[in-house]
């Protein structure tokens, strides 16, 4: 069906006039189309990535090397999905450039452009792996949740690491 602006609305999940390229901690879900087991498998308890997972894994931590403002923090690859809390960091403040012989200010990027960087970069290389070029690997959004403090930061780090053992596909 192709698209019509009159009966096809999409809506933001995102909160509404927040800035998510101010810094902290984001807990995001990313899911795979159709929620495909595609990333590997739950072994008594333990996730056994295949292949497409460790695509992933191998994305994820490359991440800092094409963003500079972010820090990586807890992480998942289950079978159908990512759990992550990406940290958005201050890059460039306080900075400014004396002359135009200075280095530039980092670009500041928002926790939707490192999402988008994770998906694209981790889908293009597993439809390489597997000869389906241009094939969804992700589905089209996102969960996201701005973590607000220590205690609810540690929470989500501890549903992470344990989210293999409450697996129930």
């Amino acid at each position: 069906m192709k698209y019509d602006p009159r009966r096809h609305h999409r809506r933001s999940i995102r909160l509404k006039g927040y800035d998510y390229t101010r810094p902290g901690a984001y807990f995001v879900t990313i899911c795979s189309q159709n929620r495909e087991c595609l990333f590997g498998q739950i072994v008594n308890g333990e996730m056994r990535l295949n292949e497409f997972g460790e695509i992933v894994a191998r994305t994820w931590y490359d991440l800092p090397n094409h963003v500079a403002n972010v820090q990586l923090d807890a992480f998942v690859v289950m079978p159908n999905h990512v759990h992550a809390v990406i940290v958005i960091t201050a890059v460039g403040a306080g900075s400014e450039r004396a002359d135009s012989n200075s280095a530039p200010i980092p670009k500041r990027h928002a926790l939707p452009e490192i999402v988008r960087q994770l998906k694209t970069f981790s889908a293009r290389r597993i439809n390489q792996r597997r000869g389906t070029p241009g094939t969804t690997v992700w589905q089209r959004n996102y969960y996201e949740h701005i973590v607000r403090n220590d205690g609810e930061l540690n929470r989500i780090r501890k549903y992470i690491a344990n989210n293999p053992l409450h697996w129930n596909p």
